[in-house]
């Protein structure tokens, strides 16, 4: 099969490191797998957050220039003699860079077979924002049958699988959202309630609807929202550190972690993935096992095209997108 491969791939470039977060789609060498590399023909890319921020320059992990962003695909193996994973087997996997790409190196600890008939979309999002949020919620967070959970981005890839998993959980779910449409779609997803965290008042409106507080709070939006968020602590609540979608880092009110024995907990999968590849191989397979089952009911997510790379990026910074984003990659 490796010697019907084509010498050369299109793929997004990132040349320069500007606040615009500027790519150029290029004409590349193929990329040769390693000793513990799968080669993949990519057939979608999952679009993260931070894909808006390592293309700026803003990301924990600067890869040297030129670089092609992406850590999320779905595709075939096509080269990579040896794994466990024969030739031709449909993956998803962590690709730590290179997935806007029409084909991409996946580590083969990474790299998860799934069914063919599976939405990519869902593939996608099962592979990274649910692993992701289960351990947040199980490991960092404790969360307990009956307890009140506060997800914020309740809309988004991973805000939308905590919202889903905290019920499988058994837990209370009050999801916040940007938009009134998001809120809908957090409504639609299976929330108890939610609320516009854009509404100055949305912390009243939490305490009306669970007056003795948030048992557990998944937040990756940051910023004031996370700093709000705050008041709306339970005696020994956990309050989780996802992300920073708001921009903005979170200004924590220690005062307010000690006045109800509270905890925070950073919560952060990729380390997780390289410290206990074994229990992140268990957790990523148990989402896809409750999806076959039908536990898990997907909030529809959207898709860009692959030569809107860019414009997919923007909306996602922008915070315009619901579910899942992902692009469909051709190899026209």
């Amino acid at each position: 099969m490796t010697n019907t491969l084509p010498k050369a791939m299109r793929a997004w470039r990132v040349e320069d490191i500007s606040e615009r977060g500027e790519m150029h789609l290029r004409d590349v060498e193929l990329p040769q797998p390693g000793p513990d590399q799968y080669l993949v023909r990519v057939e979608a890319a999952g679009l993260a957050f931070g894909d808006t921020l390592i293309v700026r320059g803003k990301y924990q992990v600067k890869p040297p220039l030129p670089f092609t962003p992406g850590s999320e695909v779905l595709g075939t193996i096509v080269a990579g003699e040896g794994g466990e994973l024969p030739l031709g087997t449909r993956v998803a996997s962590s690709s730590r860079q290179g997935g806007f790409a029409q084909y991409a190196l996946v580590p083969r600890s990474e790299a998860v077979a799934i069914p063919p008939d599976i939405d990519p979309g869902d593939a996608l999002a099962l592979r990274s924002n649910y692993p992701t949020s289960l351990f947040a919620l199980r490991m960092a967070g404790r969360l307990l049958p009956g307890e009140t959970l506060l997800v914020h981005a309740g809309a988004g890839g991973v805000g939308s699988a905590a919202l889903q998993l905290g019920k499988l959980m058994g837990a209370r779910v009050i999801a916040t959202a940007g938009s009134a449409q998001k809120v809908r779609a957090c409504l639609d997803a299976g929330a108890d309630a939610a609320l516009n965290y854009g509404d100055p008042a949305w912390v009243d409106a939490f305490r009306g609807l669970a007056p003795s507080g948030a048992d557990v709070i998944y937040d990756p939006v940051g910023g004031e929202v996370g700093a709000q968020s705050l008041r709306c602590l339970a005696y020994g609540a956990r309050y989780l550190v996802i992300g920073f979608a708001g921009g903005a880092l979170t200004q924590l009110p220690a005062n307010r972690l000690l006045l109800h024995n509270a905890s925070a907990v950073g919560v952060l999968w990729g380390e997780v993935r390289k410290r206990d590849v074994a229990l992140a191989a268990r957790l990523t397979r148990e989402v896809y096992d409750q999806h076959a089952e039908g536990r898990i009911r997907l909030m529809p997510g959207a898709s860009f095209e692959f030569e809107q790379a860019p414009q997919a990026l923007a909306a996602l910074q922008g915070r315009a997108t619901v579910g899942k984003a992902w692009l469909r990659v051709s190899h026209r």
